[in-house]
C-alpha cells in the first residue's frame, strides 16, 4: 500500500461506518466508460456536495489491493451487471491536490511528478526507473512490460487552477502536465479510465477546453450523473423520517438546487449536519468560496447589483454560461460572475429558461452576508428597510407601508419599468425580502380565479399572522382590499382566517406614490360585514 497508489479502501470505510447515502450508482456510469473514448471524466460540483466522498468511493472499487466486496454488498451498484466485471481489478493511482498546496510556487507540477513517480516505481520494483523518467514515461514502461492499465483519481483537480491565476508559470506548467498524462494516444495505453473531481470544468482556450477528450459533468452540465451530484428529495425525506427531523425545515434550508433533469437537489453536507446537530442552520461559514463571493458580486457588471437584489426577493435572472472561460481569474461579464457562483453553489442553474436563481435559505443567508461585507452599502440599507417595512406591516402603520414601497420603488427604478403593473408586483417582492425568515411567500397565489400579488405563509413555530397583499394600479388601496374578500381564499390561507392581515397597495400614476390600507378580515368592523 503506498501514499499515492492503491492505497486501500480506509477512505470509503469511514464513511460506510456512520450515516450513508447510496450513490454508488455513480460507479455504473464510470463503469460503463472504461476503456472506450469516453474513458477521461471530469465531474465538477461546489464545495461540500461530496466529490471527496465519490473519489473515495471509486478507489475503494476498484483498488486490486483490497476486498472491498463487503463494503458495497448491500449498495446499488451490487445490483448491476459491471459489479463484479471491475471490482478490485486495477492499481488506481488517487492524487489529492489539496495536499500538495502548501508549496505555492511554479515547482508544484513538479513536486506532483516526482512524488508520484517515486510511489508508483515501488509498487512496480521489478520495472526499474531510468534516468530522465517521467510519471507517464514510467507507466508507459510498466504497462509493456506487464500490461497493467491504471485508474487515475484526481480530487480537487483545480486546486492549482484556483490558486494560481491564468498565465502565470505554475499554471501553464500544470496544464502542459495534464495534457502529457492524458490526452496523448499513449493515454489509451496506459489508463483503464481516469476520473477528476474538484468545483470547477476544464478551463478553456478561446471556445475548446484545453482537454477535450475528457467527457464533462458539472453544475451547468450534469449530464446523467445529477442524481449523484447531492440529494434527492426522496433521500432527504428517508433520512428526516429516520432522524425525526422536520422534512420542511430540510427542505427551507438545504434544497432549491435544479442540476440537469433533477428539479430538487439539496446540499448534502449542511442536511447532514442539521441531522446530527439536531437543528437548521447555515454550515457554510469556512467553506473558502466566501471570500470569492463577496469579490466577485462587488464587481457589479451590467447591473448586477441590482440582479441580485430581484434573486434575494424570489426573483430570477438570464444567465447565460457558454462563454465562461472555466477560470476564476477571467472573469470579463456579468454572465461569468454568475456562471461562477453557480459553479460555487451560490446559484442554482435553470437550464430550460437559462436562468439563475438563489436556491434556499442557507444560501441567501450567506449571500446577504457577503453583501454586508462588501462596498455595497445601499443593498445593505435596502435589507434594513425591508425589515421595517415587515414591522410596520405587522402593527398596521398604513402610512409607514406606503412610505417603505415608495422608496423601494424609487430605489429599484433602473431594473424595473416605473409604471409596469408587473414590476409593481416585483417592487412588493423585493420590498418584503425580509419575510423570507419567517414567512414561505407566494407570488400570484391562485385559486382559479385568481387571488393575490403576494401570500405570505408563517413558517412552523413562527407565531405571525398570515399576510395577503394585493397591489392596483391607478385606483385605491380599498378597492385591492375588495378584491381580496370577493376571492376564495385558498386552503393556505384559510387555515390563517383567524390571524390574517389583507394589505391592499395602490399605485397612482400621476402622483408617483402608493396608498395603503390594512385590515384584519376577523374584525367585521374593518371588512363592512
Amino acid at each position: 500500500m503506498g501514499n499515492y497508489i492503491n492505497i486501500g479502501n480506509t477512505g470509503f470505510q469511514s464513511a460506510r461506518n456512520g450515516e450513508y447515502v447510496d450513490k454508488s450508482g455513480l460507479i455504473s456510469i464510470v463503469n460503463g466508460t472504461l476503456f472506450t473514448e469516453r474513458r477521461f471524466s471530469c465531474v465538477t460540483r461546489c464545495r461540500r456536495f461530496g466529490k471527496s466522498m465519490a473519489a473515495k468511493m471509486l478507489n475503494a472499487y476498484y483498488d486490486q489491493s483490497c476486498d472491498s466486496r463487503s463494503l458495497f454488498a448491500d449498495l446499488e451498484i451490487a445490483k448491476d451487471p459491471s459489479f463484479e466485471k471491475y471490482l478490485n481489478k486495477y492499481s488506481v493511482i488517487y492524487l489529492d491536490l489539496t495536499n500538495f498546496m502548501q508549496d505555492k510556487d511554479a515547482a508544484i507540477v513538479d513536486r506532483i511528478d516526482a512524488e508520484l513517480l517515486a510511489d508508483v516505481s515501488k509498487a512496480f520494483a521489478d520495472v526499474p526507473m531510468e534516468p530522465g523518467d517521467t510519471l507517464m514515461r514510467y507507466l508507459l514502461r510498466v504497462n509493456e512490460a506487464t500490461h497493467s492499465q491504471f485508474v487515475f483519481i484526481i480530487d480537487e483537480w483545480d486546486a492549482i487552477c484556483r490558486e494560481f491565476p491564468s498565465g502565470t508559470e505554475a499554471m501553464d506548467r500544470y496544464m502542459g502536465w495534464l495534457r502529457r498524462m492524458f490526452k496523448s494516444v499513449d493515454a489509451f495505453r496506459v489508463f483503464a479510465g481516469v476520473y477528476m473531481t474538484g468545483i470547477l470544468p476544464i478551463k478553456k482556450y478561446k471556445t475548446e477546453s484545453a482537454l477535450n477528450n475528457f467527457q464533462e459533468y458539472s453544475m451547468v452540465e450534469p449530464v446523467d450523473m445529477a442524481p449523484y451530484f447531492g440529494f434527492t428529495m426522496d433521500e432527504v425525506k428517508t433520512l428526516s423520517e429516520k432522524h425525526q427531523v422536520d422534512f420542511c425545515d430540510l427542505k427551507k434550508w438545504y434544497d432549491g438546487y435544479q442540476i440537469g433533469d433533477e428539479m430538487s437537489i439539496f446540499n448534502p453536507n449542511s442536511v447532514m449536519q442539521a441531522i446530527d446537530s439536531g437543528r437548521c442552520r447555515s454550515f457554510w461559514a469556512g467553506t473558502g468560496a466566501y471570500d470569492a463571493v463577496a469579490r466577485y458580486i462587488q464587481m457589479n457588471y451590467e447591473g448586477l447589483k441590482d440582479d441580485v437584489i430581484s434573486m434575494l426577493a424570489g426573483e430570477r435572472c438570464p444567465v447565460d454560461p457558454t462563454g465562461f472561460q472555466n477560470d476564476m481569474s477571467v472573469i470579463r461579464s456579468k454572465d461569468d460572475v454568475l456562471t461562477v457562483l453557480i459553479h460555487l453553489g451560490y446559484l442554482s442553474y435553470d437550464w430550460r429558461e437559462s436562468e439563475c436563481y438563489i436556491p434556499n435559505k442557507e444560501v441567501a443567508g450567506e449571500m446577504v452576508n457577503a453583501i454586508k461585507s462588501s462596498s455595497w452599502k445601499h443593498v445593505s440599507e435596502a435589507i434594513e428597510k425591508s425589515k421595517q417595512l415587515m414591522k410596520a406591516t405587522l402593527a398596521g402603520d398604513e402610512a409607514a407601508v406606503a412610505r417603505g414601497i415608495d422608496v423601494a420603488h424609487d430605489e429599484h427604478t433602473s431594473i424595473l419599468s416605473y409604471n409596469d403593473e408587473n414590476s409593481l408586483a416585483c417592487v412588493l417582492s423585493i420590498a418584503y425580502y425580509y419575510a423570507n425568515n419567517d414567512y414561505v411567500i407566494h407570488r400570484e397565489l391562485a385559486t382559479g380565479k385568481g387571488f393575490a400579488d403576494l401570500v405570505l405563509i408563517p413558517r412552523k413555530n413562527v407565531d405571525s399572522p398570515a399576510i395577503v397583499i394585493e397591489l392596483k394600479y391607478n385606483k385605491d388601496a380599498d378597492t385591492a382590499i375588495s378584491q381580496i374578500l370577493r376571492k376564495e381564499y385558498p386552503a393556505k390561507v384559510a387555515q390563517y382566517a383567524d390571524s390574517l392581515l389583507l394589505v391592499g397597495i395602490n399605485y397612482d400614476r400621476e402622483t408617483k406614490q402608493h396608498q395603503c390600507h390594512i385590515i384584519n378580515p376577523s374584525n367585521c368592523s374593518d371588512c363592512g360585514g
